[in-house]
């Protein structure tokens, strides 16, 4: 991959907890699930016109690049947007209002979207602006958490406006695309064993308490997470940690 990957924590983009970013040791885990996705989707867009709708700190973009015919990424955060260009030249960044997607019907061959749906106003309009700036042959690669298992119970999550199950997701893609395939990010082996080991879910022992009073063995477990900690299939997407869509036109 195109790297570093880093963040610089002196840099003046300020960190919420919400939007994660490579080289944070306490992120790993989290950014991790974003690198798998990423690295699905970048197969998917081969040889496309690539946008990443939402690129954040633009990691994602660049990885992207390195399988697309050219990527794009688009960001409301002007600092963000600035420092990726700067990080990820193979890529190109510009900042943009991601429910008025600035380009013309047909731009591209390929739009991505990882972990952003779940922020917006209207995901519908979302779907359907992203849509239209496809070519006719064009794919949508999409993720978002499961609703079902990230907050069963109501949004708790004070960055997020709407969550998706497996049905909703597919409800809202399904007006706009012709097929819609869905998949799921899931624990691999070793994060499975730790599941059952702490008869909880890794990510509620994440969360459990504030990251200054994690224990040693816990700060050395999300350090030690990769990519291959995580498998994505088409099965029992209820229980899935993110949900991942290919939408086609």
């Amino acid at each position: 991959m195109e790297g570093p990957y880093t963040f610089d924590a002196d840099d003046p983009i300020p960190l919420t907890g919400e939007r994660t970013a490579p080289g944070i040791p306490e992120e790993n885990y989290w950014f991790q699930r974003h690198v798998v996705a990423y690295r699905f989707a970048a197969d998917v867009v081969r040889g496309r016109r690539v946008l990443d709708a939402g690129c954040g700190e633009g990691y994602g973009t660049a990885m992207l690049a390195e399988t697309a015919r050219k990527a794009f990424g688009i960001d409301i955060d002007r600092n963000v947007v600035g420092r990726a260009g700067g990080l990820y030249p193979r890529a190109q960044f510009e900042p943009a209002d991601l429910m008025d997607i600035p380009f013309p019907r047909g731009s591209f061959g390929a739009v991505v979207s990882l972990q952003v749906i779940e922020h917006l106003p209207s995901p519908a309009d979302f779907v359907a602006g992203c849509a239209r700036v496809l070519e006719p042959d064009g794919v949508f690669v999409i993720s978002t958490p499961n609703r079902l298992t990230f907050s069963p119970d109501g949004i708790r999550n004070p960055f997020h406006t709407f969550e998706f199950s497996p049905t909703d997701l597919r409800a809202t893609l399904e007006p706009h695309f012709r097929r819609v395939d869905l998949l799921g990010t899931f624990h691999g082996l070793r994060l499975r064993a730790l599941d059952l080991g702490l008869r909880t879910p890794f990510p509620e022992r994440l969360i459990a308490q504030p990251v200054p009073e994690w224990p040693g063995w816990l700060r050395r477990t999300v350090e030690r997470v990769t990519p291959e900690d995580f498998a994505i299939r088409s099965t029992r997407l209820e229980r899935s940690l993110d949900l991942i869509a290919i939408a086609r036109v």
